[in-house]
C-alpha cells in the first residue's frame, strides 16, 4: 500500500511458533470499529478469510449490517500470510515459516489482553478461514468467548477439502515463474488458472444450472469467468496465496499439546453459545462436517446449525451482493447476539 495505511500494527516481538522456529518481528496488522465499552465487553471479534484483508471484509459492518459499529466495538485481525500481517511479501523470511491458525489465535489473544485489556468476547465471528479461527478461539480460550458463529467453515481441514486446496495450489505452482520452491516474479497464468479452478469450486452446480450469474450483470458464462474469476487473486502476492493455503491445510483445533490432536476432546472444551452456519450447497467445507461437530459439542451453552439456504455455494457465507443470503445472516446474528 502505499499513502496513509487505515489499519495499526501490533507488533509481538520475536514468537516460538508452533512448530519450534522463531519468527523474528512478527507483527499483526488489525483495524478496530466502534468504540469499546467502559467495561470491554462489547467486543467482536472479526477474522480474515483466505487471502482477504480487512478492506475485503468490512463490508459486512455497519449500523443496519449484520455486525453493528454502533453498539459493538469490532476488531478485525488480518490473517499472516495476507500482506498486511506478516507474510511472505513483507517479512524478507525465506523460506517463510510454516504457521498454523493455533500461531495466529495466540498473537490475536495478546493483541486483545496486552493493547485493550479485552478479557471477554461477545462474539467471535468468521467465514471460510475466518470461520476455522474463530472455532479455533473457541477451543483454546472457552472461558473467554461467550458466542461464536462459525459461518461456513470448520474445526479442522476435511481431506476433501484438503484436496481442492492441493488443486489450486498446482493450478498456481504450474505457471513458469514458480522456480525452487518459490514464486520469482508474478505468475500471470498461474493466477488465471487459480481462478477458473476456483470458480468451480466456490459456487454451486445450481448456480451455474440457473445461471445466478446474470442477477449480478454479468452477460454469458465466460464473461462472468473472466471479469469475476481471472484476475480474483492477481492482486495478492503469490507467495502469500501458497503461504495462506498452508495454514488452511494444517487446520485442526486438536492439533495442540492441550488435545493431543483428539477432536472430541478438544470440541468438549468449547462453552460458547455456537452458531454453525454452513452453505447448503458449499463443496469443500460441507455441511456434514458440521453436523458431526454439532454431536460434540457436549459442553456449549447452546449449539445450533443452521444451513445458509442458498445456491451460491461457498460464497453464501461472503453475500457482498446478495441481499438474500445477507438477510439470513444478519437474522441469524441477532439471534445468537440475543442470547
Amino acid at each position: 500500500m502505499t499513502g496513509q495505511r487505515d489499519y495499526e500494527i501490533f507488533e509481538a516481538g520475536d514468537v516460538t511458533l508452533q512448530s519450534g522456529a522463531v519468527f523474528p518481528a512478527m507483527k499483526l496488522a488489525y483495524k478496530t470499529y466502534g468504540t469499546l465499552s467502559p467495561a470491554r465487553d462489547n467486543v467482536i471479534l472479526y477474522p480474515t478469510s483466505f487471502s482477504a484483508q480487512h478492506y475485503d471484509t468490512e463490508w459486512l459492518i455497519g449500523p443496519d449490517g449484520v455486525l453493528d459499529p454502533t453498539r459493538y466495538f469490532i476488531i478485525i485481525p488480518n490473517l499472516f500470510g495476507n500482506g498486511l500481517s506478516s507474510s511472505p511479501s513483507n517479512s524478507g523470511e525465506a523460506p517463510f515459516p510454516q504457521i498454523t491458525y493455533h500461531d495466529a489465535i495466540a498473537i490475536q489473544h495478546r493483541l486483545l489482553t496486552e493493547r485493550f485489556g479485552i478479557t471477554k468476547l461477545a462474539l467471535v465471528y468468521g467465514w471460510s478461514m475466518g470461520g476455522m479461527q474463530t472455532y479455533h478461539w473457541a477451543a483454546l480460550h472457552p472461558d473467554m468467548v461467550v458466542r461464536a458463529a462459525v459461518v461456513c467453515g470448520s474445526a479442522r481441514c476435511a481431506p476433501y477439502n484438503y484436496v481442492f486446496l492441493e488443486s489450486v495450489k498446482a493450478a498456481l505452482t504450474g505457471d513458469p515463474a514458480f522456480r525452487d520452491g518459490r514464486f520469482v516474479e508474478k505468475p500471470v497464468a498461474g493466477y488465471r488458472a487459480m481462478g477458473r479452478v476456483y470458480a468451480g469450486w466456490a459456487m454451486s452446480h445450481g448456480f451455474y444450472r440457473d445461471e445466478l450469474w446474470r442477477e449480478a450483470g454479468f452477460t454469458s458464462l465466460e464473461d462472468y469467468l473472466v471479469r469475476n474469476w481471472d484476475a480474483t487473486f492477481a492482486r495478492r502476492d503469490a507467495n502469500d496465496l501458497l503461504a495462506q493455503a498452508g495454514i488452511w491445510q494444517r487446520g485442526d483445533i486438536s492439533r495442540c499439546a492441550s488435545f493431543d490432536g483428539d477432536l472430541g476432546r478438544a470440541l468438549a472444551a468449547i462453552k460458547a453459545h455456537m452458531l454453525l452456519m454452513p452453505g447448503a450447497t458449499d463443496r469443500y467445507f460441507d455441511a456434514r462436517d458440521n453436523e458431526d461437530e454439532l454431536g460434540r459439542l457436549i459442553n456449549a451453552k447452546s449449539a445450533v446449525l443452521h444451513p445458509i439456504p442458498s445456491q451460491h455455494g461457498h460464497r453464501a457465507g461472503n453475500p457482498v451482493n446478495n441481499p438474500r443470503d445477507q438477510a439470513f445472516l444478519k437474522a441469524e446474528v441477532a439471534e445468537l447476539l440475543s442470547k
